[in-house]
């Protein structure tokens, strides 16, 4: 929140004329590159006009030269350049002036000038949004969702896991309660820790998307707002509203807050309202408007699907099964999937075990098909999401549904429909088979403990269903993301002014996210493939550019000890003379990643050129990583290489690009790291290399190097 602006604040209240004083803070949501180069055009503006600055960067490797209460209490002005959320708190009483990053970068002087009349910030101010004049990025929406998701993933996996442990170690089948683990026992105790962890899952993805959205004051409103929403007991409902609920409890909690902190209240009052006033109304108009206004229709509709599927027992077993189906695998443990589940589990005491093996077949498909997922097409999945899906795969095979939550809450329009296409083929299949089991669960584990019958199309009917989820999602993604990146590229041809960062860490380093900003700079060149179209990220993986990949193998890899002990390595030996290159072929970005992608091939440790080739690309698709003033960092996180290896190259010509200030690259980097890859010291050197590439001298000494040796010996100053 912010109040108009008065006469400029003094930093140290004397008298006396005094140099001017601003701070700044910068961050992107990757972190590397915009980062620094933003942080270091401000200082040398601020330093031309014989202004203090400090400048504070939220950068990958942490917080560096964090700014303290007394810097804060002397400051005159603070900029706040950042494509992600900010905490402004700490600047309550000064004037803040929040873009986005990339005008740290274009325009720093006039960053310096609109400072001094930007608005006071006031206490209970929300972080920050970007405004106009930073990366083009995700939607409020969406980041908030996926930071609601990314806080619930460890209590999905520690929770499932727990509880799949304690099934198969101390479980066993019992016609009257499904699988029961013996009372008092020590798996017992387990299994109630598992269940502990999956009772938080809902409320902490309410709560950190309330809080993505309205800040601290916002978290306790989503949190009760969660967990009254999974808690159906409260609204009159045998079934909560699961983590579709919890995700509209989220979202309604977050702008709630930010409605609430728009009223004006008496200045006496403004220092409680964060900590206790909006908590406290937010939390009771939140919860009271689910009990009696949401929820009434949630029990509704929990009763009405009950009457309406005990009429449905007559029909056809295949009708009745892909109906089932579909609604296990529509809410994962919400009304729909609880309606079903007991419709099946109630019709076991009268004999009719059939229904009840329709379930079970349906129950696995959406965890075994979304980890199935992660497998078949890594490259479209974050490494944290992939990780999710190895656990997602352990849980579905002990039939915990909620496993697929995590992939379903950050895709939905991609997710729920290939679960329930999925549940649907493998409850039809259970059901013309005539699957039966005895107990009311699902998953793999109930026929392996002989509680269901007709087991072999049992897994047959498991197996096709996750197959179909798996390769639904795949399609549904891939064209989402083809979506993006062809709304991107007009964007882009149209003149957008701003690069595209996404964050991931919705965020986003995986398969095929880079390492953010910045990265290694491959360069080389095959005349042949200089002149070829940029193509989407995609057209990396056909074999259609095989010749490219055995022009990459055919490059004689040297020897790694002599590239460790040449004297010429830079950048602590992750570039050499072997990966510069004084003139870079490519006429266009995609060349110029092949071409560069070879030259690192010559160290010997890319291991799968066109898998380099692809991720790299990838990284592309989500935002440039044409970094302005001539200069492009593209990069790649991924197994393709064995060991780090960074790249440079110069164009004479210069390559689009898509950077911010509409520069082409003629200096390029790219660096390729390979997913294990320990410790942070490369995002160090990078670091560096970017506050570097900002001297324009340095710059032009590079561009003037006549040969490898001299552009080794220009870039041996960065450290």
């Amino acid at each position: 929140m912010t109040s108009p602006a008065g006469p400029p604040p003094t930093g140290s209240g004397g008298g006396e004329q005094q140099r001017l004083r601003l701070l700044a803070v910068t961050a992107c949501p990757t972190g590397i590159a915009h980062t620094y180069m933003a942080a270091e055009k401000l200082a040398q503006a601020a330093e031309s006009r014989g202004i203090d600055m400090k400048v504070e960067t939220q950068g990958s490797i942490g917080a560096e030269n964090v700014l303290d209460d007394n810097d804060v209490k002397h400051a005159d002005g603070i900029i706040v350049a950042a494509d992600k959320d900010v905490d402004l708190s700490r600047f309550a009483g000064k004037r803040v002036l929040t873009v986005g990053v990339a005008e740290g970068i274009r325009h720093p002087e006039e960053l310096i000038e609109r400072v001094m009349s930007a608005p006071v910030h006031t206490p209970g101010g929300a972080p920050t949004a970007p405004a106009s004049g930073g990366g083009k990025e995700r939607s409020v929406g969406y980041k908030a969702l996926m930071n609601g998701v990314s806080y619930m993933i460890p209590f999905v996996v520690v929770g499932g896991l727990l509880i799949a442990i304690s099934l198969s170690l101390g479980g066993h089948t019992d016609p009257s309660g499904g699988l029961v683990i013996p009372k008092d026992s020590f798996w017992m105790d387990v299994n109630n820790i598992g269940v502990i962890g999956f009772t938080l899952m809902v409320p902490i993805l309410s709560g950190y998307i309330a809080y993505a959205i309205g800040d601290r004051p916002a978290l306790v409103p989503g949190m009760v707002g969660g967990w009254i929403a999974n808690t159906g007991e409260l609204y009159d409902s045998k079934a909560g509203a699961g983590f579709i609920g919890a995700i509209v409890t989220g979202f309604l909690a977050g702008y709630l807050v930010v409605w609430i902190k728009k009223i004006e209240v008496p200045k006496f009052a403004r220092p409680i309202m964060p900590i206790i006033v909006i908590p406290i109304v937010a939390t009771t108009a939140l919860g009271m408007f689910f009990i009696y206004v949401i929820g009434k229709p949630i029990s509704w509709v929990f009763e009405n699907l009950t009457d309406w599927l005990s009429g449905m027992t007559g029909t056809s077993a295949i009708l009745l099964g892909a109906i089932l189906g579909l609604m296990i695998a529509f809410d994962m443990g919400g009304p729909v999937n609880k309606t079903a589940f007991l419709f099946g589990a109630g019709l076991i005491a009268t004999g009719n075990q059939t229904v009840m093996g329709m379930c079970a077949a349906a129950i696995p498909v959406m965890p075994l098909g979304q980890g199935l997922a992660t497998l078949l097409r890594k490259r479209l999945y974050t490494e944290q999401e992939r990780e999710t899906g190895l656990a997602s795969l352990f849980m579905g095979c002990f039939g915990i549904s909620e496993g697929a939550i995590p992939f379903a809450a950050a895709r939905p329009a991609q997710v729920i429909p290939a679960n329930m296409l999925g549940g649907a083929v493998a409850g039809a299949v259970a059901g013309v088979a005539g699957v039966e089991d005895a107990v009311p669960h699902g998953g793999p584990i109930v026929a392996v403990l002989g509680a269901v019958s007709g087991v072999p199309m049992f897994f047959v009917a498991v197996v096709i269903g996750s197959v179909v989820t798996a390769l639904t999602t795949v399609a549904l993604v891939d064209l989402g993301e083809r979506r993006r990146r062809g709304e991107a590229g007009v964007a882009m041809g149209a003149g957008a002014r701003e690069a595209v960062l996404v964050g991931a860490e919705v965020g986003a380093t995986g398969a095929g996210a880079g390492l953010g900003a910045t990265g290694a700079t491959v360069v080389g060149g095959v005349p042949k493939q200089a002149g070829r179209p940029a193509e989407s990220a995609d057209a990396a993986v056909p074999g259609d550019h095989a010749e490219g990949a055995d022009t990459a193998k055919a490059v004689e890899p040297a020897d790694e000890a002599e590239v460790d002990d040449d004297s010429s390595n830079v950048l602590s030996g992750y570039l050499t003379e072997q990966t510069v290159k004084v003139r870079l072929g490519a006429a266009d970005k995609e060349s110029a990643i092949r071409e560069m992608a070879e030259l690192l091939g010559r160290t010997g440790k890319v291991v799968d050129p066109e898998e380099l080739v692809a991720t790299a690309l990838r990284r592309e698709a989500q935002g440039t990583t044409g970094l302005g003033e001539e200069i492009a960092i593209p990069h790649a996180k991924t197994d393709a290489v064995s060991a780090p290896v960074v790249g440079f190259a110069r164009s004479a010509e210069g390559v689009e690009w898509g950077s911010p200030d509409g520069t082409k690259a003629r200096l390029v980097f790219m660096i390729a790291v390979p997913e294990a890859a320990a410790g942070d010291e490369h995002l160090r050197i990078l670091a560096l290399l970017s506050r570097k590439l900002m001297d324009a001298e340095f710059r032009e000494r590079l561009l003037a190097a006549p040969d490898e040796p001299a552009v080794l010996a220009v870039l041996r100053e960065v450290g």
